[in-house]
């Protein structure tokens, strides 16, 4: 399988030499994330939802009993800020304890469905490269690790992978488990707060923008190094932009993490040079 965004690197290369304009290339790249966008939609949109961010919101109005969803909508924009005041307020340093509460507020499922939604920006699509590689892998057993809201865990349930959520927010495994359960699906689910990760049970983890949150991202590595089968993949971004409205990403220098990384031989099978920057580990 080639997978989009080397084939958008192997389009741009085109341009760069002259064979196609640049024009021809937003045409393709637009072409080829219409139909992410498209599987993404299908896998969240509950029955006779046409509209993805309408779906989305509706459901967060079932869930929560709000009669108006133009107050979801209302929540939905403004959870960042919610978020922003609720860590300046509630977390003073970083320890474990004050950044396990603070991953209880239901401002972080307005805000993770807000993202879903694509209404900003498209990143939640990486979720999609990371089904063609379990795909192309023949993945039967996948972790989605930091599994926030469950989006990303639907769409691969819905081709046909057994999917595990674990996160240490209740609030947001209570979410996702109800939002699966309500499709007649099924999954299993992991507080991390309450027990560890199984050992060599998984043929792929998602760890999808989670580690720039992580209080201690070293010692999740062992964690998830021991999670994996021999051979098994690990998907993830290790990185993190400054960004001022989102003081909850606290690690700046993944350093110390590739580095552990690289002693327990999970080593980099490959990486996305274009679209969202996540790269593919393989277990030895």
């Amino acid at each position: 399988m080639i997978l989009v965004p080397d084939e958008l690197l192997k389009l741009w290369g085109e341009v760069t030499d002259g064979s196609r304009s640049e024009q021809d290339f937003a045409r393709q790249q637009e072409q080829l994330l219409k139909g992410y966008c498209l599987r993404w939609s299908s896998a969240l949109l509950r029955n006779g939802e046409t509209d993805l961010r309408t779906s989305l919101l509706h459901e967060i109005a079932d869930y929560y009993k709000i009669p108006e969803v133009s107050e979801v909508e209302r929540r939905c924009r403004n959870a960042v800020g919610t978020l922003r005041r609720e860590w300046e307020e509630g977390v003073r340093s970083p320890d474990r304890a004050t950044v396990e509460s603070f991953y209880e507020s239901p401002a972080t499922v307005y805000d993770l469905m807000e993202w879903h939604s694509l209404l900003e920006d498209n990143g939640a699509l990486a979720y999609v490269l990371g089904l063609d590689i379990a795909q192309s892998y023949d993945v039967g057993s996948c972790l989605d690790f930091g599994s926030g809201v469950g989006s990303g865990a639907l769409l691969l349930i819905c081709s046909g992978i057994e999917m595990t959520l674990a996160d240490i927010s209740t609030t947001l495994l209570k979410f996702a488990r109800w939002r699966i359960n309500t499709r007649g699906l099924q999954a299993h689910f992991v507080d991390l707060k309450e027990k560890p990760l199984p050992t060599a049970e998984f043929d792929m983890i998602l760890a999808m923008d989670v580690f720039e949150h992580l209080v201690d991202p070293v010692k999740t590595v062992n964690q998830l190094w021991k999670a994996l089968k021999p051979g098994g993949l690990l998907f993830a971004r290790i990185h993190a932009d400054d960004d001022p409205d989102r003081p909850q990403h606290i690690v700046r220098d993944f350093g110390p993490t590739f580095n552990r990384m690289a002693e327990l031989g999970l080593a980099e099978k490959w990486s996305d040079r274009w679209l969202w920057g996540h790269k593919l580990f393989q277990k030895r």
